[in-house]
């Protein structure tokens, strides 16, 4: 009987969860990177990457339980045009944790470790990423049934994940001995920038024409409008981590071009958004006066905000100017209020059990004298 409930209670545990990892981790790597020098922030950042690691871990084992004991669920998962995209968050989830570990983690468990466990999570979360990014379009494309009407921002999940390798690889660079190795890691990334962005150009239209031809997404998932803030915050962050790591890396004059690529490519992207974040906002409060409920899609308005953080952080120290510095405070502050709401629904769902039910059985029509059922019933 334990073993039956104990399975009961990962059946319907998909690879949408591992956006509480990537929201967790965006808390502390964002905060690690603000002007500010409060007192205990850093510590405070290093106690929440702490938890981010042990939520990976966690969800690690269960998905790995889920796996074996419900696969059928599982390959229906892959099967599933609404849910396959999420399995690029498993990518992100992983590098997340990973460049969390030497940006804070060293306080706790030491430089030497902390590089060895980014590392092991760079290379698996590069690698489920890639894979990700080919497999769920060729999905979508041979498998899946999809109409223009389906388009969502969650579509983009898959193709994120390279940007996020790309965006935190190079903090393992200076790690690697010079010459061919540092230069490989970083081109590399750049590669896997180039791979995203693309990626990202030829869906992101797809996402914005079905918004304003088909009208509001349904309310459920009008939070995933967020999602779009991942690409554009993420890669704003990776040209600046580009740049930061480019000099003394290749030669001339490109060390020097990846600092201005970061200025003249960073500034129009942030700005778009910004303008996304006030049209996605718009959205959400409509759909709440309508009566959205939570969901964990509601774990979209934490990392997308987390990359714009740290596109703006890369943003005030390539330009100097304090109003980026700004904005990364005031974005900082909207990640943490959401991390925080949305973390104290999770928690009450998952207590509750309400987060793990499977989905509610369609009710069955009263059978007739007849002995047949009414059209549309379900047995």
């Amino acid at each position: 009987m334990v073993t039956a409930t104990r399975r009961l209670g990962v059946r319907h545990l998909g690879p949408n969860w591992y956006a509480a990892v990537m929201g967790t981790a965006a808390v502390a790597t964002a905060g690690a990177g603000l002007p500010l020098r409060l007192p205990g922030l850093r510590t405070a950042c290093t106690t929440v990457w702490a938890l981010s690691l042990v939520l990976l871990v966690a969800l690690l084992a269960a998905r790995a339980r889920h796996w074996t004991h419900h696969r059928a669920q599982a390959r229906a998962h892959l099967l599933d045009p609404a849910m396959a995209p999420f399995y690029g968050c498993l990518s992100m989830a992983l590098l997340a944790v990973g460049g969390g570990a030497v940006t804070v983690g060293e306080d706790w468990i030491g430089a030497r470790a902390a590089v060895a466990l980014d590392a092991v999570l760079f290379t698996a979360g590069t690698a489920i990423g890639l894979a990700a990014a080919l497999a769920v379009p060729y999905l979508m494309a041979v498998r899946h049934r999809i109409e223009p009407s389906q388009a969502t921002p969650v579509w983009l999940l898959p193709l994120v994940a390279p940007m996020v390798s790309a965006a935190l690889g190079p903090l393992l660079v200076p790690q690697l001995p010079p010459g061919q190795a540092r230069e490989t890691l970083l081109l590399a990334c750049v590669a896997m920038f180039g791979l995203s962005l693309l990626a990202t150009l030829l869906m992101l239209p797809l996402v914005f024409a079905r918004l304003i031809t088909g009208g509001p997404l349904p309310l459920v998932l009008t939070p995933s409008l967020f999602l779009v803030l991942g690409p554009l915050g993420q890669s704003t962050t990776a040209v600046g981590t580009f740049a930061d790591v480019a000099p003394g890396v290749v030669g001339a004059p490109y060390g020097g071009g990846f600092g201005i690529l970061a200025v003249l490519y960073g500034v129009p992207v942030m700005g778009f958004a910004l303008l996304w974040f006030g049209l996605a906002t718009a959205h959400v409060l409509r759909a709440r006066r309508h009566g959205m409920r939570f969901a964990m899609t509601w774990w979209a308005f934490t990392f997308p905000v987390g990359t714009c953080v740290t596109g703006a952080e890369a943003l005030a120290r390539h330009t100097g100017l304090v109003v980026y510095d700004g904005l990364a405070v005031g974005l900082y502050a909207v990640l943490v209020g959401a991390w925080a709401v949305v973390a104290v629904h999770t928690s009450r769902g998952l207590f509750s059990g309400a987060l793990l039910a499977g989905p509610a059985s369609a009710p069955v029509a009263p059978r007739p004298v007849t002995g047949r059922t009414t059209s549309g019933a379900v047995r």
